[in-house]
């Protein structure tokens, strides 16, 4: 069979095609793409087609023995074709001709590096996946479709607490009406875009790492009520039981000072966390707290568990710090909607608690196991190093069935 050429397009007016890609081209039989770079070859002697449907296409180059060149922009291993064609014709059938991707072309207009970049496409790939890629980043190109906006971009990052972005869009690269605006999440939601448009994204908000660690922050870091806060060492251990892993959901009902959530943010930055809690006085300082320390990843939800939980993601992890006497109505709805092989962390303090949610989880089919944790720190009162104890805590370590 006649191999395939793909063959990238640079940007217009700026970068052309090399001459061998230029060779391969006047030898074609068969030339396909995007009618814009169809145009670019108006003197072609043989047959052009419109790309449309890529099975179609697909099914032509099985069958066909004519040189075929597929036109794409830029590289076509980036987000292009290439990956569609390789996974389903022989790679030894294909050769490919990379230009100067149009990522590659704003960040030098803009004059930025782009080599700490990561690079997301929402072209009919849906928006959470990419949303959480973009939160988990420093630098990240984006490129959209008619569907998921600039603007429904930028109104998702407001909504999941992820403002902290200079933008840049990025709009008609190579074309007479090539245009860069520079903005914020906040100003981008507002703006009307071009269907040919790039998104970049730098963030300007630094958590001090220096300075707060990634886990075991210190109790008095964290703005709080009357210091009810999951102590550091009992932090730590609940953290280990919930065993979470980077893109998870999780649920974090009864937040309080959201000091679970935050340090869970940190360990799974590409993570979805969901912060509930309903009591006026720990809002603002689950605020504060969020804003501190980054925790871009991290949504405050006002709301009383269980009501709450109806229009959050399914979760894969969800801890119960505090339930306002309703335990056992939070974890029937946790049940309904916790996944396969999940786990529930729960924290009493209280024997009628821990008895309570005992009971309770292992008639639904969990797995459950105990930790009673006693932490008593060193205090100075006189000359002597004296102990003084904390309360112990109940952590409640509960896995669900594979259903």
């Amino acid at each position: 069979m006649q191999k395939i050429y793909l063959v990238g397009a640079g940007i217009r007016g700026w970068e052309g095609f090399g001459s061998k890609a230029l060779e391969v081209i006047g030898k074609a039989d068969v030339l396909i793409g995007h009618q814009r770079h169809l145009d670019i070859f108006p003197d072609f002697a043989g047959e052009k087609q419109v790309l449309g449907e890529l099975s179609a296409m697909l099914d032509f180059l099985k069958g066909t023995d004519k040189r075929v060149v597929v036109l794409g922009s830029g590289d076509p291993n980036f987000f292009g074709v290439a990956r569609f064609l390789m996974r389903n014709l022989p790679k030894d059938r294909i050769e490919i001709f990379p230009n100067v991707t149009s990522v590659q072309y704003a960040f030098a207009r803009i004059r930025e590096p782009w080599d700490d970049a990561i690079f997301v496409s929402v072209h009919g790939r849906g928006l959470k996946g990419a949303i959480d890629r973009i939160i988990a980043a420093e630098k990240a190109a984006v490129l959209t479709d008619n569907v998921n906006t600039p603007a429904v971009i930028a109104r998702e990052l407001i909504k999941r607490g992820a403002d902290g972005y200079d933008v840049y869009l990025c709009e008609d690269l190579g074309l007479p009406g090539e245009k860069f605006t520079r903005t914020d999440v906040r100003g981008l939601a507002d703006l009307a875009a071009s269907e040919l448009n790039i998104l970049i994204f730098i963030k300007t908000w630094e958590p001090n790492l220096e300075q707060y660690p990634l886990i075991g922050i210190a109790d008095d870091e964290f703005a709080t009520a009357k210091k009810l806060i999951t102590k550091q060492e009992v932090r730590a251990i609940t953290l280990a039981k919930l065993q979470l892993q980077d893109d998870l959901v999780m649920w974090d009902i009864g937040a309080g000072s959201a000091s679970v959530s935050i340090e869970a943010s940190n360990l799974m930055p590409n993570g979805r966390i969901f912060a509930l809690e309903k009591n006026a006085q720990y809002l603002s300082f689950i605020r504060d707290n969020l804003k501190k320390f980054v925790a871009r990843n991290v949504l405050l939800i006002e709301a009383f568990a269980p009501e709450g939980l109806d229009d959050l993601p399914d979760p894969d992890r969800v801890f119960i710090g505090g339930s306002g006497g309703m335990l056992e109505e939070i974890i029937e709805a946790v049940d309904r909607r916790l996944k396969p092989e999940g786990i529930i962390v729960i924290n009493a303090v209280t024997l009628d608690t821990l008895t309570k949610a005992v009971e309770f989880l292992e008639d639904h089919g969990y797995t459950v196991e105990v930790t009673c944790v006693n932490i008593a720190r060193t205090r100075g009162l006189t000359e002597y190093k004296m102990f003084e104890a904390h309360n112990p805590v109940y952590v409640i370590a509960a896995t669900k069935g594979d259903e």
